[in-house]
């Protein structure tokens, strides 16, 4: 799978604004992520899960910089997230399912941030590379 020209235009033309808001949308998107699928809670018994903590707050910050990453990288995700995909294969083993729940909620999230320009077109386009990255994160499990 990979992304047209028109999708790389549209996720590179919102990344500019996600970015500005990078902390408030990754500490969002995990709250949705924890209360819709409690299950995930199990990877953080050692944070403070409760809405707004500063953990949910750094951690979504981490989670919005390695899309980043992602973005900046747009012709070689894969390259871009390797380490990151060996560190959830390897060290904390987490289930790769959790990667498309917390792409779904962040979908959400940003839809909900920016409602106008989160047309049909965008919401295709990020979900693809929502998919792609969630794709690269499980590479190291096969």
């Amino acid at each position: 799978m990979s992304l047209t020209k028109a999708e790389r235009t549209v996720i590179l033309s919102m990344w500019d604004k996600i970015s500005t808001q990078a902390d408030a949308i990754g500490t969002q998107a995990l709250e949705r992520l924890f209360a819709s699928y409690p299950q995930t809670k199990t990877y953080f018994p050692h944070f403070d899960l409760h809405p707004g903590s500063a953990h949910m707050r750094v951690h979504g910050a981490k989670v919005v910089a390695a899309l980043g990453e992602a973005v900046k990288s747009i012709d070689n995700i894969g390259g871009a997230l390797a380490k990151l995909s060996e560190l959830h294969a390897y060290i904390l083993r987490v289930d790769p399912v959790n990667f498309k729940l917390l792409s779904h909620c962040l979908l959400v999230t940003v839809a909900s941030h920016f409602p106008a320009d989160f047309t049909a077109d965008a919401h295709t386009a990020w979900d693809k590379f929502l998919s792609i990255v969630s794709c690269v994160l499980t590479e190291k499990y096969r």
